[in-house]
């Protein structure tokens, strides 16, 4: 069992800062601490994994904002097919183009 400085057991975290993205170490169990305990449990990265995980992990995220939003879109539109296979009228400016994507959607 690691200990910290203040004499708590350490517990298992990730750091995701650009120089250490995905590496794990133990630290201080106390929130908020100015505990200046740290111990690498992994092994430190190659330069090439330092430069590349971080923008990896900037497009992932990017990407779950981009199917968080179809998605979205996806549910919006699935009322206007009801409304088409309802024959009831729309109202509003509808776009077309979105219009025949949420067809699509049958």
């Amino acid at each position: 069992m690691v200990v910290c400085t203040c004499g708590k057991p350490a517990v298992v975290k990730t750091s995701w800062t650009n120089r250490n993205p995905g590496r794990r170490f133990f630290g201080c169990p106390t929130i908020g601490s100015n505990c200046p305990f740290l111990g690498w449990l992994d092994p430190p990265m190659c330069p090439r994994s330092v430069d590349i995980i971080p923008g990896l992990l900037r497009r992932i995220n990017a990407f779950r904002g981009v199917v968080e939003e179809l998605e979205e879109q996806r549910s919006k539109y699935k009322k206007f097919v009801v409304c088409d296979e309802l024959n009831v009228p729309l109202y509003g400016e509808v776009n077309m183009g979105k219009y025949e994507f949420a067809k699509s959607l049958r």
